[in-house]
């Protein structure tokens, strides 16, 4: 006999991810039996906040929410005894050369967790195979808009679903949809030093989260010459890191906040709305 499929959703705490919980405590769609958080330890507080009361609602309804993470992507950034964590920070070569880093960050800390439950979930931690049939079907919170990025999985024991997809549903229907239900102030996920962050993101922090703005720039300091590990072991970058697209220290950036699109998406696992970045050739912790 098979199994019975288990049912999760990979959870953001972002806008199309918390609709999707919110719109199964209601039984509007099926049921989960978990929403998984993939926690990199570095969000900012105002999505650590909103993960709370979703706990909260999601137990109460009889959901548990798990949190899960691989480590915490700054530390581990910053560590000369951990292998450098895969950021698509910004370079500068030394002759001027501009290009981003490689981007693994969210395969390392968001998919690779996520799967890691799937599996304990399903009676089969790695490196145990999973036998065929044996499946979960894991919830990911991608709207019309963004259909492009619904993909098969590629693994054979989790299958992919997207109810919002199934529901004809933009990211403007899950915005009306949370504000009609008193969460408006639903935060988009990403991590505080994500250099994909823009302007307006930048001048928020700034303004409003000193202590946030205060880490993010002691971490764009820390990480100009690359790779703790690579420089403790001999091997310095050849040209520097930074966090701003404009490659030069962050407080020093001269801040153009522009108006920004109500459904411009966040960062999930699955859902990361960059494409993948030009690898830069200047050596450590680059190519």
């Amino acid at each position: 006999m098979t199994p019975p499929t288990i049912r999760l959703l990979s959870l953001g705490a972002g806008v199309q991810s918390t609709t999707l919980l919110l719109l199964a405590v209601e039984g509007r769609i099926a049921r989960f039996d978990a929403a998984v958080f993939a926690d990199t330890s570095w969000e900012p507080t105002a999505v650590y906040r909103h993960l709370d009361r979703l706990i909260g609602i999601a137990e109460r309804a009889g959901i548990e929410v798990v949190r899960v993470s691989t480590g915490d992507i700054r530390a581990d950034a910053l560590d000369p005894e951990h292998r450098f964590a895969s950021m698509p920070l910004f370079t500068l070569g030394p002759n001027g050369e501009r290009g981003m880093a490689r981007r693994q960050c969210t395969s390392e800390y968001k998919i690779k967790p996520i799967k890691a439950e799937v599996r304990r979930r399903l009676g089969y931690p790695h490196p145990t195979r999973v036998p065929a049939g044996v499946r979960a079907d894991v919830a990911i919170g991608i709207s019309l808009d963004e259909i492009g990025r619904a993909r098969d999985s590629d693994v054979g024991y989790i299958r992919n679903v997207f109810p919002l997809l199934d529901l004809g549903w933009r990211r403007t229907d899950c915005l009306r949809f949370l504000a009609d239900n008193g969460y408006a102030d639903t935060p988009k996920s990403s991590c505080v030093g994500c250099p994909f962050h823009d302007d307006r993101f930048w001048a928020d922090l700034k303004a409003n989260s000193p202590a946030e703005w205060a880490a993010a720039i002691g971490f764009d300091r820390a990480i100009r010459n690359g790779s703790a590990r690579a420089n403790a072991e001999g091997h310095p970058l050849r040209g520097e890191f930074f966090l701003h697209r404009a490659r030069v220290p962050l407080d020093e950036v001269v801040l153009r906040p522009r108006p920004q699109p109500a459904d411009a998406p966040g960062c999930g696992p699955w859902t990361c709305p960059h494409e993948e970045p030009v690898i830069a050739g200047t050596g450590q912790g680059v190519a």
